[in-house]
């Protein structure tokens, strides 16, 4: 406002003071932006377990998946070593095995229709029962018709592998590429704990006690089967509803090709098994043998990273790995049978990975457990096809010789493809 003044008779007006000028702040010297982090290879699995609650639900799936590998090899050690019989150990877990493939299918069923924890904890406790039953048994020196009974409640065990892919389908909605990762994952996880089971069962059967190693898988199934179905958040939605579609009808035309997969695994295992005793390497023989598992389980994570080839590109590198130790095995040497291995190991992960996504877009929607544990189911028949062929052949014709099955099953296996629809009832998520 400004001042007035009087002089005489003249008024004056005087300027206002000036105001005194805030001094302007210096300009900060602008920070140069960070460079971008390099994209590593883990990102996509970093990305994956950023999801909420996806860390929770994987850690009971592997406490609960480690098992899976432990109870075959725990129930043969302990029935042989107790009960003096390695035929009525092996004929005990074959019923167990045929148990699983009758009952596995209906209890996936149940779970698809009424829910993951509804019906997979009691389910778990029915098995963890049949597994105390079975060590009471063979303790109490019971009839030997007790533990075909005991071993075969085993096979109530829900299809953890299942129900944690179903969870990353229902999570993953909409992201392909995410997808194709977390199948990845889940078939590493599958060669870690069959790779891992075997070795810490007879392990503790041979060291603490006969009956440690069933007693601890027991645990290990119902701890981690608690912690994974009390994530309810990450749980798949049960539809309402009438549900249209057979999973059996859907899957009919990949069965031959799990089918031919499982007589690959099964008949892979015993022509190393009898061609490495011919060496003469007999308990050094296990990390050999591990090596397959190695391979594919590094190369299921990898494969994780990249994008997914077709079924058939996968088959083609699986069927010309699968001659390799047949071809090693003529050598007579340890290192070129022990680098087959791992070859052959690492081409199964890709053809896993890729038919299981082929099991994700031809079963009906609300199905998609149902749908896993019949491909399961082909191959653990496959599995004990395998097994039985080989060791036919190992008896008959020499251990080199058997290796010859494994390499014409996975031709068998690709043959298989040509009837398998490019169509499908729902997209891959």
């Amino acid at each position: 406002m400004p001042l007035m003044a009087v002089t005489g008779s003249t008024l004056v007006l005087a300027a206002p003071p000036a105001s005194p000028v805030p001094p302007v702040p210096p300009i900060p010297a602008r920070t140069p932006p960070r460079p971008a982090r390099p994209a590593g290879p883990l990102d996509p699995y970093r990305r994956l377990f950023a999801l909420p609650g996806t860390r929770g639900f994987t850690a009971g799936n592997l406490l609960a998946r480690l098992p899976m590998g432990m109870f075959g090899v725990s129930a043969v050690m302990m029935i042989a070593g107790q009960r003096g019989s390695y035929a009525l150990a092996g004929a005990v877990t074959a019923t167990g095995l045929a148990a699983t493939a009758l009952v596995g299918p209906w209890t996936a069923r149940l779970i698809d229709r009424h829910g993951q924890a509804r019906i997979a904890v009691p389910a778990t406790l029915i098995a963890f029962l049949g597994s105390l039953s079975l060590v009471v048994c063979v303790r109490t020196g019971a009839p030997a018709w007790t533990l075909f009974a005991s071993y075969a409640a085993t096979a109530t065990t829900p299809n953890i592998g299942g129900m944690s892919r179903a969870r990353w389908t229902h999570l993953l909605r909409g992201d392909s590429k995410a997808h194709h990762t977390a199948m990845s994952f889940e078939q590493a996880a599958d060669e870690l704990c069959f790779m891992l089971g075997p070795v810490l069962a007879a392990f503790l059967c041979s060291v603490v006690l006969p009956e440690a190693g069933t007693l601890t898988a027991a645990a290990l199934l119902l701890t981690g089967m608690l912690v994974f179905t009390s994530c309810r958040a990450t749980q798949p939605p049960v539809k309402a509803g009438p549900r249209h579609g057979s999973p059996l009808r859907a899957l009919g035309p990949l069965l031959p090709l799990f089918l031919a997969t499982g007589v690959v695994f099964g008949s892979m295992e015993i022509a190393s098994i009898a061609h490495l005793s011919a060496l003469g390497l007999g308990a050094a023989s296990g990390p050999v043998l591990a090596l397959q598992a190695a391979g594919s389980c590094a190369a299921g994570l990898l494969y994780g990273t990249m994008r997914p080839r077709g079924l058939r590109t996968c088959l083609v590198a699986m069927a010309a790995a699968m001659a390799l130790p047949w071809l090693a095995a003529s050598t007579g040497s340890l290192v070129p049978l022990a680098c087959a291995l791992l070859l052959a190991g690492m081409a199964t992960a890709p053809t896993m990975v890729t038919s299981m996504s082929r099991v994700h877009a031809l079963i009906p929607e609300g199905r998609l457990n149902e749908g896993m544990t019949l491909a399961v189911t082909a191959i653990f028949a496959g599995i004990s096809l395998g097994a039985a062929t080989a060791g036919t052949l190992v008896d008959r014709l020499g251990p080199a010789t058997a290796y010859a099955l494994p390499a014409a099953a996975a031709v068998l296996a690709l043959a298989a493809t040509k009837v398998v629809p490019v169509s499908s009832t729902r997209d891959v998520p």
